[in-house]
């Protein structure tokens, strides 16, 4: 099959992402969910002014039935008019996706929930579970401190059941840069007296305690060892409030070490700016796999740098694809326009310089596209 058919029909699976939002957005609401930032642009600027919004405005504003580059008023003016679900449906079913694998454990109550998610997309929707998300439900249902690391062992194990993965934010949380090893039970008490006291009591359940965090960590492996699924961990470029020098995966090497003992494969998300970082991990490391997930979007133009890098040495058969996708139905549509547009660049040029054949591409483009996720994601 050319390379020209296959980069554009070859239908993916989004590894990771999560739902949209189902209501009507008014301008500020859909600028913010445009942005990592918790702050708006400054005054007198806008989020259409960047590489998303150009990417937004250019390709996304023809499928809303308006012309590319309209002004980015204009787009959401007619985003309302049209309505969220109409929006919704219109740029999730324009995807070409084969299956979703969808994080709902983050702010699950303003977005789409993974039945919804499917009937939006039309195609089948998986569930994996945020690790910190169901330790802070757990904290928030009221057990005791005491309590608190049998009750969320159990909690998770039940969660686990019906998914197709589990994933960390630990690098978002507590950085990398920590204790790889399982916690002590004392050190569990401790991290959970103090995150009771310091933040239960103020009303707050973010965990950001380490030392609970290596407890999540560490049941989550277990289950994940026990059930063969496969552990999604953040990496990089996310949260506004990382220290990023410290969210660097070669800092979790122990950590990745010690699950290839225990076969499990570790999905590293996103990666930016690490993706060469990533590629390394995944040729030394059997049992880890790496995407470049929604940069593709923030990187607008500039995206096959990007790609480039991830391609540089990375084995194909450890490549994934996946949008993380929040919120808005666009950054769906965009990821798997700029994960098809970009792969094809660098593979037409391979193709052109002797270095691949149609074939090659052909099978580079079915790994990554479909073939590694359904590999080692087992229930989809």
């Amino acid at each position: 099959m050319p390379i020209d058919n296959i980069a554009i029909d070859v239908p993916l699976i989004d590894h990771h992402c999560h739902g949209v939002v189902p209501q009507d957005l008014d301008l500020a609401r859909f600028e913010a969910l445009m942005s990592e930032s918790y702050k708006p642009a400054p005054e007198g600027t806008s989020q259409f002014d960047k590489p998303l919004g150009l990417m937004v405005r250019g390709q996304c504003a023809p499928m809303l039935d308006l012309e590319p580059f309209c002004s980015g008023e204009a787009y959401v003016e007619r985003r309302r008019e049209l309505g969220a679900e109409e929006v919704n449906r219109r740029l999730l079913g324009a995807c070409g996706l084969d299956s979703l694998i969808v994080d709902t454990g983050h702010r699950s109550d303003a977005i789409a929930d993974v039945p919804m998610m499917a009937d939006l997309s039309g195609r089948p929707a998986h569930e994996v579970v945020r690790i910190e998300s169901v330790a802070e439900q757990v904290a928030r249902s009221g057990v005791s401190a005491a309590e608190f690391p049998q009750a969320f062992a159990n909690e998770l194990a039940d969660r686990a059941k019906t998914a197709v993965g589990l994933k960390t934010i630990v690098a978002y949380r507590v950085t990398f840069d920590i204790d790889q090893t399982p916690p002590t039970k004392s050190e569990i008490a401790r991290g959970t007296d103090r995150w009771y006291s310091d933040n239960l009591a103020a009303g707050k359940v973010r965990l950001g305690e380490v030392d609970v965090v290596r407890h999540g960590i560490w049941v989550g492996a277990e289950l994940c060892r026990d059930l063969k699924l496969p552990l999604q961990i953040h990496v990089g470029f996310g949260d506004p409030d990382i220290y990023m020098h410290a969210c660097d995966p070669t800092h979790f090497t122990d950590y990745l070490q010690a699950m290839e003992n225990w076969q499990v494969n570790c999905t590293l998300l996103h990666n930016y700016p690490f993706q060469r970082e990533a590629a390394w991990l995944a040729e030394i490391f059997q049992n880890v796999y790496y995407d470049v997930g929604v940069i593709l979007n923030f990187a607008g133009p500039q995206a096959a740098s990007v790609m480039g890098e991830a391609l540089e040495m990375g084995p194909f058969y450890k490549q994934l694809y996946s949008s993380d996708a929040f919120g808005l139905a666009e950054l769906y549509y965009l990821g798997q326009l700029q994960f098809r547009r970009v792969l094809k660049q660098h593979l037409d040029r391979w193709i052109a310089d002797d270095m691949c054949n149609l074939a090659e591409a052909d099978r580079i483009i079915e790994m990554i596209a479909t073939g590694n996720s359904r590999r080692i994601y087992g229930k989809i």
